[in-house]
């Protein structure tokens, strides 16, 4: 996240598919036969988000889980309502 903090974007980082464009990214790391997920959010010009970080369980396909989907969607809403808080 430190490349976030920066305003730069980590090498590794990409779009979270599913959330309309490069607002809310996402990096995958391999580690130990296990492969973890971290997504934040980057769409606030004051402010990093990191929204979810789990392991990837599933070893079918590269989809993310259902329930990380929607528990990644109510942090981002949390965020959006945060963030004007403190905006406005």
């Amino acid at each position: 996240m430190q490349f976030a903090q920066a305003g730069d974007k980590h090498p590794a980082a990409k779009p979270l598919k599913g959330f309309g464009g490069g607002g809310i990214l996402e990096i995958v790391e391999d580690y130990d036969r296990g492969s973890y997920r971290a997504v934040y959010a980057v769409r606030f010009k004051e402010a990093v988000y990191v929204l979810h970080v789990f392991q990837k369980k599933s070893r079918k396909g590269i989809e993310t889980a259902r329930s990380d989907v929607n528990l990644i969607k109510e942090r981002l809403k949390w965020a959006t309502q945060m963030h004007a808080q403190q905006s406005g």
